[in-house]
């Protein structure tokens, strides 16, 4: 085993300060019980998170973010799984097109998409409509469901298929029984992190929400362009809390290495 020198540990150390940081402030922040951005030098307040399940609108834009995010990473699944099982294991003209397609957001600017989606539901008539904000969603997010389910499925024994087969069981069952348990822990990281880019999207949503279907990144984005103060920290610090709790549950039941590297 590869023992890294003492460069590469202060180096790997200052990056990971480096990115936590800014988090740690945040969190600090929303605890201050003064009114303006601060560090709680005077002690420890939770009256700016109070202020947020108070204020409405904040709480309807959660609402709002959550079921966007949960209809989006779903629907994105089942797109994607079928997608990527046709792309990984067949052979049929336009593949590489078709997969080409299904990648392209990923390298696409979201304020690009942002603009298009705008001019697209101005020509038919959808704009802010919550079913047409799901469905710019999942064009986003289901790019990275597709990236971990084709990983997932090219290292795929398909042997048990065979066995499977040869014992007499259907398509169907095959896939129920055998398929989708092996790709799962793919499956579901894919849905957290299409969870988790839907509901922390705003540069596309900016242009494409209505009044009431305003998500909470919009939200704070509004709130922010008016007033300054640590609600929006206690706001950054719930989310920041959620995405963490969300990734350390996946960590425990199916191991973060087993979904995003591949181990086994």
């Amino acid at each position: 085993m590869t023992r890294n020198g003492p460069v590469a540990l202060i180096f790997h150390t200052a990056v990971v300060i480096f990115m936590l940081a800014p988090l740690a402030i945040v969190c600090l922040v929303a605890f201050t019980p003064e009114n303006t951005l601060s560090l709680p030098t005077n002690g420890f307040s939770l009256r700016w998170f109070d202020a947020v399940f108070h204020h409405p609108d904040f709480v309807q834009s959660f609402w709002n973010s959550l079921w966007l995010a949960v209809l989006s990473a779903t629907l994105a699944v089942v797109l994607a799984v079928p997608a990527s099982l046709a792309i990984t294991r067949w052979e049929f003209p336009g593949r590489g097109f078709l997969n080409a397609l299904f990648l392209s957001p990923l390298i696409i600017p979201h304020l690009v998409l942002g603009v298009a989606m705008l001019r697209l539901f101005a020509i038919v008539g959808a704009t802010g409509s919550f079913g047409w904000l799901v469905a710019a969603h999942i064009v986003i997010v289901t790019p990275y469901v597709m990236r971990l389910l084709i990983a997932a499925i090219s290292g795929f024994d398909r042997s048990v298929e065979q066995a499977a087969f040869s014992l007499g069981a259907s398509e169907a069952t095959v896939f129920r029984r055998v398929t989708l348990p092996m790709i799962l822990p793919g499956v579901t990281g894919g849905w957290l992190i299409a969870f988790i880019n839907s509901f922390d999207e705003l540069t596309m949503s900016i242009f494409i929400t209505s009044p009431s279907t305003v998500t909470l990144p919009v939200r704070m984005y509004m709130y922010a362009t008016e007033s300054i103060d640590p609600m929006m920290a206690a706001v950054s610090a719930l989310i920041i809390g959620i995405t963490a709790v969300a990734v350390l549950l996946l960590d425990r039941v199916y191991g973060l290495d087993r979904i995003l590297v591949g181990q086994h």
